[in-house]
């Protein structure tokens, strides 16, 4: 009984960090501009939090395929995507090449020195967060499988309700 007690204690110690605010980072657009990472925001709308690299097949992938449903998605849910990409100072020139011939029309945040990634303790990308429309974390994904753009829409859409 206390084995179990202690697991659900500690699933939800887990869980809680689902739940947590953006952390304060600055990043930069691609056009230069500084953005402060706890300022993003959706007009009281959800939206989308999306790490990327230029050299991540899997990124890319998940990024296509969102982009295939996001004029749609925008319109049912008012849904907004931040891509941020990881890409090293030395890389960043590849970002918005990238950007514009896979015709991505989400906001790109630049995070070359991967401080707002460290913030967040992602891992490995893509990493995915879904916030609600005050900026509140509310679901977090790791890596990409053909559909998974699936569960993100259906997260927005439990928000929007």
């Amino acid at each position: 009984m206390k084995k179990l007690l202690f697991i659900l204690f500690l699933s939800g110690l887990f869980s809680l960090d689902a739940f947590a605010q953006l952390p304060s980072v600055t990043l930069k657009t691609m056009d230069g501009k500084t953005v402060n990472t706890d300022t993003l925001r959706n007009g009281g709308k959800p939206f989308i939090v999306d790490f990327f690299a230029t050299w991540c097949k899997p990124c890319n992938r998940e990024l296509d395929a969102i982009a295939e449903v996001y004029e749609d998605w925008q319109k049912e849910t008012g849904v907004k995507i931040y891509a941020v990409s990881i890409d090293q100072a030395q890389n960043i020139n590849k970002v918005k090449p990238l950007v514009s011939n896979h015709g991505w029309e989400y906001d790109v945040l630049l995070d070359p020195n991967s401080d707002f990634k460290r913030a967040l303790g992602v891992q490995t990308i893509p990493f995915v967060l879904v916030c609600d429309g005050k900026g509140t974390i509310v679901y977090k994904h790791n890596g990409y499988t053909d559909g998974a753009e699936e569960e993100l829409i259906e997260k927005v859409r439990e928000l929007i309700k």
